[in-house]
């Protein structure tokens, strides 16, 4: 009998052809995908060819021009240029060119690339979104990223696991993102450095499959090797007639061995704010409303599905945008930006003075479409607030929900909507 594992240490297991592996084990597996958007492709790229062996399986690499796309100028022309000539050079079939792309971490779930049990790396830190539905998803380096590519392989050292009950009925106005908000700021940015991040309780069960996308998106802000959730009833709905391929699903043993689990009470998860310059510089809205604030951003990796767009266009209704604050809404792919446009969300979000973009990373990376300038505050659904994140060094980034993100545009300065 194998020993007792956890859901990272089974996925990892199956993917390196052992019975167990152990926490700390050097183990080289076989992969399921490989991704890479148009800042790290280039590189990975040069991996590949300098391997000279091409890629190990047209199907399972994916690269999608995300971060700067539509370019913003020549030079990122000319990244998004080798991406593309690779992909058709190589015949990949997950190549998401303008016009029917979307940010990477809402796409791929989104289109059924990605699934549960799967092993996937990425060359972008977000790639833990995939947890959300029960992959082992991990952000890697380009050059790791390229070698993937080619032998469809990798090295990985088991990562102890973290495992997060959180029990109860979350107060009104708090969401999945507050979740995980919460948690970093109860951790720090550094609480689960190298560690798999395993959720579960009544209030996780009760999420939606884009709440837990949302959390599991954060994991690395928590210094976080991946976040993982197991596939229930919810999840296996949202996968009905999505995924490619059979996915497999892995659920951790009753008596496996954490380094902490740690019981969080769902009635304290009040709506989060995270300071400037770090996720786990957590307050509550309710303390933060003396915060003017200039720009709002409503979208990203991680917080950018239809859910989203949802919440942040119930605060919008009938309002109209603080005339000294810029609300940026971005869809996160173009299948949530033609729901937005079926839904009459866009109507809502025109209405309100707000500008709506095409699927991008955009202001979250201080790529374009919403940069700030120096002092500038910005309220912003997204998932870091490094110093000068979104822009000059001086400005500030506040992260927040979708929904406290609509009403602090309207009121001007970070607040509640029942503020409103």
């Amino acid at each position: 009998m194998a020993r007792p594992m956890t859901m990272a240490e089974k996925i990892l297991a199956a993917h390196a052809g052992l019975p167990e592996v152990v926490p700390g084990q050097l183990i080289e597996c076989d992969l399921d995908l490989v991704l890479a958007n148009d800042i790290t492709a280039p590189i990975a790229i040069k991996t590949v060819r300098e391997i000279g062996a091409g890629v190990f399986d047209r199907d399972r690499i994916c690269l999608v021009p995300d971060h700067y796309s539509p370019n913003k100028d020549i030079k990122s022309a000319e990244q998004t240029k080798v991406t593309r000539n690779f992909a058709h050079e190589m015949g990949i079939t997950h190549y998401f060119e303008q016009g029917c792309m979307g940010i990477e971490h809402a796409l791929l779930p989104e289109r059924g690339i990605v699934g549960p049990g799967d092993l996937v790396i990425g060359a972008d830190s977000h790639t833990c979104t995939y947890g959300g539905i029960g992959a082992f998803s991990t952000g890697v380096g380009s050059t790791d990223a390229g070698v993937g590519m080619a032998t469809g392989r990798a090295w990985f050292k088991v990562p102890e696991t973290i495992r997060f009950e959180i029990d109860g009925k979350l107060p009104a106005g708090a969401s999945a993102k507050d979740i995980i908000l919460y948690v970093i700021g109860k951790i720090g940015v550094d609480g689960a450095l190298y560690c798999a991040m395993e959720f579960a309780g009544s209030t996780i069960r009760d999420l939606s499959v884009e709440g837990r996308l949302t959390i599991a998106n954060m994991a690395i802000e928590a210094g976080g090797k991946a976040g993982l959730f197991e596939v229930d009833d919810t999840a296996r709905a949202w996968l009905e007639g999505r995924t490619e391929r059979p996915y497999t699903e892995y659920h951790p043993d009753p008596d496996a061995t954490y380094k902490q689990v740690i019981k969080i009470d769902a009635a304290d998860i009040v709506p989060q704010v995270s300071w400037p310059h770090l996720p786990s510089n957590t307050h509550p809205v309710a303390e933060s409303r003396d915060i003017t604030i200039d720009q709002a951003v409503i979208g990203s990796c991680t917080n950018g599905r239809i859910e989203d767009m949802r919440a942040a266009a119930d605060v919008l209704r009938g309002r109209t945008v603080n005339p000294n604050v810029r609300c940026i809404v971005i869809p996160a792919t173009q299948t949530v930006w033609l729901q937005c446009v079926h839904e009459g969300l866009m109507d809502v979000f025109i209405d309100a003075h707000c500008v709506v973009s095409t699927p991008t990373c955009g202001p979250c990376l201080g790529g374009y479409m919403g940069i700030l300038a120096a002092g500038e505050r910005c309220v912003s659904s997204t998932n870091r607030n490094f110093v000068g994140r979104m822009g000059d060094p001086t400005s500030e980034v506040y992260l927040a929900s979708p929904a406290v993100c609509a009403a602090s545009a309207v009121a001007g300065h970070i607040a509640l909507p029942s503020d409103l």
